[in-house]
């Protein structure tokens, strides 16, 4: 357990909000974390490692057209499967994240390291590209950290929204 860990529960647990997740690249590292600190039930409906497409669609809701024009690493599809985890939860938040963490896979367009963050509410949703380098351990394990900063920014700007 790290410290963003703590801090996401706590503002998880202090603000009354849920939170659903859908993996990709991951493959569940951001759920195990999520449930490392006591008490995560009260707040965490439901993680998916939707690794597959044909999972991607069938638990997710994630369309085959936009897989076949975007591909499953891209910010249209981090954005789907953000939305169709927190649908499937009934979650006031859902983090997605889809990738390609090597060491094949990537393409001149997308290299290996290359990463796309959905973060949704009940507001919407925003995904974020990234390139991490490293190996494939290295390249989950920024992913995760970066998707937990994103979900901490998200709550303290709940909890103090600028006016």
């Amino acid at each position: 357990m790290t410290a963003v860990d703590e801090v996401v529960a706590d503002l998880l647990r202090s603000s009354g909000l849920t939170l659903a997740l859908a993996e990709s690249c991951t493959g569940g590292i951001i759920a195990a974390r999520i449930t490392a600190v006591p008490g995560s039930s009260t707040y965490f409906r439901l993680g998916i490692v939707a690794y597959h497409n044909d999972a991607k669609q069938q638990m997710l809701g994630v369309p085959s057209a936009l897989l076949a024009e975007h591909g499953a690493v891209s910010g249209p599809v981090a954005h789907a499967m953000a939305a169709g985890a927190r649908a499937a939860a009934d979650s006031d938040l859902a983090l997605a994240v889809t990738g390609i963490a090597g060491p094949g896979g990537g393409t001149a367009e997308k290299p290996v390291g290359t990463v796309f963050i959905a973060l949704a509410d009940r507001t919407g949703c925003t995904a974020h590209r990234y390139q991490f380098q490293g190996t494939r351990d290295d390249i989950r394990l920024q992913t995760t950290e970066e998707a937990l900063f994103l979900l901490k920014n998200r709550l303290l700007m709940i909890k103090s929204p600028v006016n």
